[in-house]
């Protein structure tokens, strides 16, 4: 054992012929002399620099007045004796130099004796500390305006614009069918506020949007729910309000205070038109009353399962639901025109020829779809169409011709056949779509639900004959006991959204692969209708050709755009989608028609008038929830 400064060290063992190597020693470390103190010229002259710097102002002004002299003066000698027609006189030139410096730096440049120049330099410094300071005055001002800009605390002074509170999954949907329904018509202005970065805002708006047209985007920073930062986007002078919902049911509440802020900052004597969301249910009847009167709440989860119900029972209804509730193809709208005064409903449709009549809404406001074909129009009264645009909707004065013989003759009546329904998945949706095939679907029909353990045990039916199965719909051994042949439809489920898990349709497309799969083994095609929550992932799901898609998120934000655009429409989406209510279906073309041959718009507004056997009903409006719309193309409305 040997020693190594305090420490004991054990010997090595001898390896070959060599027993013991005495360690080299180290050099020792060069002593410090007195007075250095570490480092190079270069190393000191920068270290004694910066603590120059570090005493304020006046050390950064005395080195940048260096700097400048160390250019100026040595350019200046330069011109003065390389100046041939410059004065010959040593002390001239030096009076050149001195010009040439002074007019340089704004030191005024004068000659003559020390006062003078003394006196001239003293004025040349005021002037440029003056100058100097204003300048940094403006750029201060300028510099915390687009500050608060960039932070989105100023003031919107806008008037009959649209107002969106909130962000949510929504938010691209609603500013992108406003944009379209601003194109050819005055230019449209959208203020947007929510508790959000205005740049992040501004950055996702401009991605997802794309170029916004005629529609200008004003993007401020504040809590909805406050109203100080409410009054910022001018929601009194604006023409509609929309309350965007927010992702998850718990804050729901949020919405509920938005919407007494905006009464508080509206006022109790304004009707603003407002458009808001919930997804509990607990939250509707507050939400409504702190809206008002004039605000349309929609209950999200009972529009998508009314809407999934209706794809399920009648394939191919998605399409038309996108179809009526964007502004790239058809829409409702109202037409109030004195020609129609004294026409019946049926003279009023026909006079329509490139739009299809479907309603009349009374001068009260009382709606009525599917009126008997007498019903006599009076003064103030509108009628609900479904046009491609606005300068559609104006009636003839003579009614369109039609062919009498094009037109088919009245089916045989169809007997309701039960139906076989699968449902894969569990959400907080799936109760009230069984609740809604109990009271749509067939007598006799049956609905099989296969679902984990804790989903499957809350299913219950009413008046339908309900089975429920054990299963993970997202593993293929629990599709491979089924039969597909034998169902006449699959509803596809994906889980509830919850913060910090995973996309729901991620196990959504993993189901549809399974389903897809069975499909190509059995050889069985049976109608899929999925819902999804990202528009975006039903372009990569994989089903088959004729499957129908609800993307819920994105249906709720084109209605509430519509209805933000047309309060008048909340009564006629509340008529569509209430339980009993008037609805559209997809029919047979031979039903209405003569297939085969040719046959006008007329003629087939003519056979659908017709065909209609529907009661009317009769809706006044409310402010309550609104449902999204369906329509059979041009046809009657059932």
């Amino acid at each position: 054992m040997r020693k190594e400064g305090d420490g004991a060290v054990p010997r090595q063992r001898a390896t070959g012929p060599q027993r013991y190597r005495r360690p080299t020693p180290r050099p020792p470390a060069p002593r410090r002399r007195a007075g250095d103190r570490g480092g190079g010229v270069e190393a000191r002259v920068r270290y004694w620099f910066d603590t120059t710097l570090a005493h304020g102002t006046s050390a950064l002004v005395g080195w940048l007045a260096l700097a400048c002299l160390a250019v100026v003066v040595p350019v200046s000698v330069l011109l003065v004796w390389t100046d041939q027609r410059g004065p010959m006189a040593t002390e001239s030139k030096i009076a050149a130099v001195w010009r040439s410096t002074g007019q340089t730096m704004r030191l005024g440049g004068e000659v003559g004796p020390p006062l003078r120049v003394a006196l001239s330099v003293l004025l040349a410094l005021v002037a440029l500390f003056y100058v100097s300071t204003l300048v940094s005055l403006i750029t201060a001002g300028i510099t915390d305006r687009l500050i608060a800009l960039r932070r989105g605390h100023s003031t919107v002074l806008e008037s009959g614009h649209t107002v969106i509170l909130g962000w949510s999954e929504q938010m691209q949907t609603v500013v992108s069918e406003l944009v379209a329904a601003n194109a050819g018509r005055r230019p449209g202005v959208v203020a947007v506020l929510a508790d959000r970065d205005p740049a992040e805002m501004e950055e996702d708006l401009r991605a997802d949007v794309g170029d916004t047209g005629r529609t200008r985007l004003i993007i401020r920073s504040g809590r909805p729910t406050d109203p100080t930062a409410l009054a910022r986007v001018s929601p009194a002078t604006a023409d509609s309000v929309v309350v965007l919902p927010r992702d998850d049911p718990a804050e729901d509440a949020e919405i509920v205070k938005t919407l007494l802020s905006l009464r508080a900052v509206v006022g109790e004597d304004r009707d603003l038109p407002v458009v808001a969301a919930v997804r509990d249910d607990r939250y509707l009847a507050a939400a409504r009353l702190a809206g008002g009167p004039g605000a349309t709440v929609l209950e999200i989860d009972d529009v998508s399962a009314r809407l999934l119900v209706q794809c399920a029972r009648r394939p191919g209804l998605s399409l038309v639901h996108q179809e009526l509730l964007d502004y790239a193809g058809d829409e409702f709208y109202t037409v109030r025109d004195p020609a129609l005064t004294g026409r019946t409903f049926r003279e009023a449709a026909a006079a329509c020829p490139v739009s299809s009549a479907v309603g009349v809404v009374r001068a009260d406001g009382v709606l009525t779809l599917c009126p008997p074909a007498a019903l006599r129009l009076a003064d103030g009264d509108g009628l609900v169409v479904i046009a491609r645009d606005r300068d559609a909707t104006r009636p003839e004065p003579v009614a369109a011709p039609y062919d009498p013989t094009a037109v088919a003759g009245a089916p045989p009546p169809r007997a309701p056949v039960p139906e076989r329904l699968l449902m894969l998945g569990w959400n907080r949706r799936a109760r009230r779509i069984v609740d809604r095939l109990a009271r749509s679907a067939p007598p006799g029909s049956s609905l099989e639900v296969v679902a984990e353990r804790r989903a499957a045990g809350r299913a219950a039916g009413d008046g339908l004959t309900v089975t429920l199965r054990q299963g993970d719909p997202t593993r293929r051994e629990t599709l491979e006991g089924l039969d597909l042949a034998t169902y006449h439809g699959v509803i596809v489920l994906g889980p509830d959204r919850r913060p910090g898990q995973d996309d729901p349709d991620d196990r959504t497309l993993v189901t549809l692969l399974h389903l897809r799969a069975r499909e190509r083994e059995t050889g069985a095609r049976v109608p899929v209708v999925t819902e999804m929550t990202d528009d975006r992932n039903r372009l990569i799901a994989p089903v088959a050709p004729g499957a129908d898609f609800v993307v819920s998120g994105k249906l709720i934000g084109l209605l509430m755009t519509q209805i933000s655009q047309n309060p008048r429409l909340a009564c006629v989406f509340e008529e569509l989608f209430a339980p009993g209510g008037t609805t559209i279906q997809l029919r047979p073309a031979g039903d209405f028609v003569r297939t085969g041959q040719v046959a006008s718009f007329a003629t087939v507004a003519e056979a659908a008038s017709r065909r209609a056997r529907t009661t009317p009903r009769t809706r006044r409006p409310v402010g309550g929830s609104a449902r999204s719309a369906s329509s059979a193309g041009r046809s009657a409305c059932r």
